[in-house]
C-alpha cells in the first residue's frame, strides 16, 4: 500500500513558485502580470461560489490576496489599478459573505494570519484544489471538522477585512492627500522666516525617513508664494536634494506638488552662462546655508568665479535644477527605472 501523500500539480507549484518570489520581494516573472492574473482568479472563483469547487476556490484565493496585498499596494507596481481592483474584489468577496455566521466551536486558525507570507502562499494555493486539502490535512494533522474551519464565511471575512485595511492604507500614503503642515513649526521662525539648518538637519536625518515630507514641504511652500526673494534658491535648491537623492523614488502623494513646483520655473529660459554653482558644488549642504545663512556660513562651497549670487539665481540655473528634478520624477513613475531613480545631473 502506498501511503505517499499526492503532489500539487505542476500548474499549482508553479504558482507556489511565483506568488512565493513576490511576496518574499524576489520576484522571478511579471508581478503586475501575476497578481493582476491572481484576482481575476479570485473574481472568478466567486461567480462559482455555489459549487464545491467555487467555494474550495474562493477560500484558497482569499488567503492569496491576504498573501500578496502588501505587494499589491507597495508602490513597487506603478499606478494604482491593480490596488484598486484588490480593493474591488476584496469587497466583492466581503459582501458575498454576509451574513457571516460562525459556528466553528473552536475558533480558527491563526497560523494563516503569520508573519510568513511565502508560508501563507503554499497555505492558498494549497486550499484550492481537493489533493492540495489533503497535503494540509496530513501536513497539520487536522480532521475533516478542522478543515471545514478553513471555509467558515466568518473566518474568510477576517481575513477579507485584514487585506481591505492594508490594501486602503496603502493606497491612502501613495495616492492620498499628505499633510505636513507640522513640519510649519519645525522650519520656520518669526514672521514666517525660512530656517534653512533646520529644514538641512532634517534631510540629514536619513534614518527618519525625512526626505520625502521635506521634499513635499519645500514644493508646497514654493507652490504657495509664501517665499521671501532671498529663499527661493534655498527652497529649489532644497527641493532639488530630495529628488536627487530618492535613489528608489517617490510615490505620486509626494511627487506630484514636486513636479508642480518644478514645472513653474521657465523652462524656456536662456542665458550666457557656460556653467552654473550647482553643477559646481561638491557639499551641497554648505551651498545652501552659505546661501540662506551666509552669516553663520561665511565660506562659499564653489570656487570663486562661481559663487556670484546673481549666477545662483541665473534663470539659467533654475532650468538646470527643474529640468534634471523632472526627469527624474518621470523615471520614478515610467516604470523604466523604479530602483536607482536619484539624479546625478544639476
Amino acid at each position: 500500500m502506498n501511503d505517499q501523500l499526492p503532489a500539487l500539480s505542476d500548474s499549482h507549484a508553479e504558482l507556489v513558485s511565483d506568488l512565493g518570489g513576490i511576496v518574499c520581494d524576489y520576484p522571478s516573472v511579471d508581478p503586475v502580470e501575476a497578481l493582476t492574473g491572481l484576482v481575476a482568479d479570485a473574481a472568478g472563483a466567486l461567480d462559482r461560489r455555489g459549487t464545491p469547487e467555487g467555494r474550495r476556490e474562493l477560500s484558497g484565493y482569499t488567503v492569496l490576496l491576504l498573501a500578496t496585498s502588501w505587494y499589491a499596494a507597495s508602490g513597487r507596481i506603478q499606478g494604482r489599478t491593480l490596488p484598486d481592483t484588490y480593493a474591488d474584489v476584496l469587497g466583492r468577496i466581503r459582501a458575498a459573505l454576509e451574513p457571516a455566521v460562525c459556528r466553528c466551536p473552536d475558533g480558527h486558525p491563526d497560523d494563516i494570519l503569520s508573519d510568513d507570507p511565502e508560508r501563507m502562499v503554499e497555505y492558498g494555493v494549497s486550499l484550492l484544489t481537493a489533493v492540495g486539502r489533503e497535503i494540509i490535512a496530513a501536513d497539520y494533522e487536522l480532521e475533516n471538522d478542522e478543515m471545514a474551519v478553513l471555509d467558515c464565511p466568518a473566518f474568510l471575512v477576517d481575513l477579507t477585512d485584514k487585506a481591505a485595511v492594508a490594501v486602503r492604507e496603502c493606497i491612502e500614503k501613495l495616492f492620498g492627500e499628505i499633510d505636513v503642515s507640522c513640519l510649519d513649526a519645525a522650519f520656520l521662525r518669526d514672521g514666517g522666516r525660512i530656517d534653512f539648518t533646520a529644514v538641512q538637519d532634517a534631510l540629514a536625518r536619513t534614518w527618519e525617513d525625512n526626505a520625502g515630507p521635506v521634499g513635499l514641504w519645500c514644493a508646497r511652500r514654493w507652490l504657495s508664494g509664501q517665499v521671501g526673494e532671498n529663499e527661493r534658491i534655498g527652497v529649489m535648491l532644497s527641493l532639488r536634494m530630495v529628488v536627487q537623492n530618492s535613489y528608489e523614488g517617490l510615490p505620486p502623494s509626494y511627487s506630484r506638488d514636486m513636479r508642480a513646483a518644478l514645472e513653474t520655473v521657465d523652462l524656456n529660459a536662456v542665458c550666457s552662462h557656460r556653467i552654473h554653482p550647482w553643477s559646481a558644488v561638491a557639499d551641497r549642504r554648505a551651498a545652501v546655508l552659505h546661501l540662506c545663512a551666509p552669516a553663520d556660513h561665511p565660506e562659499s562651497p564653489v570656487p570663486p568665479e562661481l559663487s556670484a549670487r546673481e549666477l545662483w539665481e541665473c534663470p539659467g540655473q533654475y532650468l538646470e535644477l527643474a529640468r534634471a528634478g523632472l526627469r527624474t520624477i518621470a523615471r520614478w513613475h515610467s516604470g523604466t527605472d523604479s530602483a536607482g531613480g536619484g539624479d546625478t545631473g544639476s
